[in-house]
């Protein structure tokens, strides 16, 4: 039976990156569990549910963006101390929100990605590995390509060290020490690692990998050589995977494979008899899904998949019923939970429009001062310029934390733009003087309301390069615009591979 979910927000933060939400463990089986998460001011907030509404554990002042955000604790105990990854820095704190731990990396880049076991702290950069333990440098590598994201398997289980890059030259390179025990290919660049069922899965080497083009895989860490144990393509072309967690959503006692991707797309999947994943139930949410975590925040006893989106809103997907019916001739009666939320939500609704008003009044009088200073507002951009071998296209992907009101492009190089099936904006093309100012092509979309992403499709001509540039103009005063580039290169079709194939 596949699993029916409600979707419930719960409350919106600031911007935030890959993997920076998770639950703090429950104090008994099937407990409310609180939410930690970090966002793009810097700012750390834990929060619980209590008679529908959302009530803060603790909030941090803002700081350096937050790029990753970790649970450790002693190896075999719960596992509730709060690590953070800002610039080359890590912070940790306790549940309460009491700060424990500030240690300067000394990195010369920004940490992208983090991961905490025991005393065991694994980072990485763009390009650098290290490994600390207590707080003091052990191992250290240098990576030919990007590293997305780093992982070791369970230590408790397997009484030895084997960290895991995945890097962005579809490889995913196995550690020993500072040194490469052996190298994985996979299907595409590999942009998020996680443990099969939490644990490394019964032998405690089983590891699994999302793609920035949407597939998903899971393969046996040995000592001497990586076992594929299954592979999922990418068949309904949707988006590239973000998070990835396991957890038993559909109550059989298995735990079920959830998967987040930055189209929107969230994904459960569970296990057959022969331990291949079948695709149980999907739901778009309209943004990018930056982290995802099974288990129980709303309502005791009632499971449910909770994500954090790009732009900060923290959803519960739940088990528990929403719609209540009644048959012919019957009344049906709101409990007083019901009508205290509803209540709550009309008034922050008239404190908002209140709200509003005085700020506009306030923008207007300070505008028509002979004294007042312009200020160019600052938005954040989500941007993915990525090949299709598929079809030998490019996909380019937009994301704005606010609406988008229209994107202006325009190319040096000869394109096509082609018709993507998510794209609801109205194109229209200007004329362009290709041979004077080497302009040739000229694109306005214009997005309905309330689009917070964008989707293009462009085809380059091989052996022609240039430069591709996207104007983005959001639904915000006053009126600003951002300028986004992308290289479009000589080989512009041309993919990397690791063998070639002489037959």
């Amino acid at each position: 039976m596949d699993p029916i979910l409600n979707r419930m927000d719960y409350l919106q933060v600031g911007v935030t990156s890959q993997k920076t939400m998770k639950l703090l463990p429950a104090s008994r089986h099937r407990a409310t569990q609180k939410v930690v998460i970090g966002d793009h001011d810097g700012v750390v907030m834990c929060f619980g549910m209590k008679k529908g509404e959302a009530g803060a554990v603790f909030k941090t002042l803002p700081g350096p963006k937050i790029a990753r955000l970790e649970l450790g604790g002693v190896l075999n105990t719960p596992q509730e101390k709060i690590f953070i990854a800002a610039a080359s820095e890590i912070r940790a704190f306790t549940k309460r929100g009491k700060q424990f731990l500030s240690f300067e990396t000394n990195l010369t880049e920004s940490i992208k990605a983090m991961h905490i076991s025991g005393s065991d702290l694994f980072l990485s950069a763009s390009y650098i590995y290290n490994h600390y333990c207590d707080c003091k440098d052990q191992h250290y590598y240098l990576s030919g390509d990007k590293i997305n994201d780093v992982i070791c398997l369970p230590v408790e289980r397997l009484s030895r060290i084997t960290p895991v890059l995945a890097c962005q030259d579809r490889v995913l390179r196995v550690l020993q020490g500072s040194d490469v025990m052996y190298e994985i290919e996979v299907p595409g660049p590999p942009t998020v690692l996680a443990l099969h069922n939490g644990n490394g899965g019964d032998s405690g080497e089983d590891l699994l990998f999302g793609t920035s083009d949407g597939k998903l895989g899971l393969i046996q860490i040995t000592t001497s050589k990586p076992i594929h144990k299954w592979e999922i393509r990418n068949e309904k072309k949707r988006g590239g995977i973000l998070c990835i967690d396991s957890f038993d959503i559909v109550g059989d006692g298995v735990k079920d494979l959830l998967v987040g991707r930055d189209d929107g797309m969230v994904e459960v999947y569970s296990f057959d008899n022969a331990n291949e994943p079948v695709l149980r139930f999907d739901q778009m949410m309209s943004e990018s899904v930056t982290s995802i975590q099974g288990g129980c925040v709303g309502k005791d006893s009632y499971d449910e998949i909770v994500v954090s989106t790009y732009s900060g809103w923290v959803t519960g997907l739940t088990t528990e019923p929403i719609h209540k019916e009644s048959g012919p001739g019957e009344e049906l009666k709101f409990n007083q939970e019901m009508q205290n939320k509803i209540s709550s939500l009309r008034n922050e609704l008239e404190h908002l429009q209140y709200k509003v008003l005085q700020e506009r009044e306030n923008y207007q009088q300070s505008s028509q001062s002979s004294k007042a200073k312009s200020a160019v507002p600052s938005f954040g951009i989500n941007d993915k310029f990525t090949l299709n071998k598929d079809d030998a296209s490019y996909s380019l992907i937009l994301e704005v934390q606010t609406a988008i009101d229209n994107v202006l492009i325009q190319s040096d190089v000869p394109i096509d733009l082609l018709d993507v099936d998510k794209n609801s904006a109205v194109v229209s093309f200007s004329s362009c003087d290709s041979e004077s100012n080497d302009n040739f092509l000229l694109a306005t979309y214009r997005c309905q309301a309330n689009t917070t992403r964008l989707e293009l499709k462009i085809r380059s001509i091989e052996g022609q390069y240039g430069t591709l540039q996207a104007y983005v103009t959001p639904r915000i005063q006053p009126k600003t615009c951002q300028v986004r580039q992308y290289h479009i290169k000589p080989l512009s079709l041309h993919q990397r591979t690791h063998f070639i194939d002489h037959d």
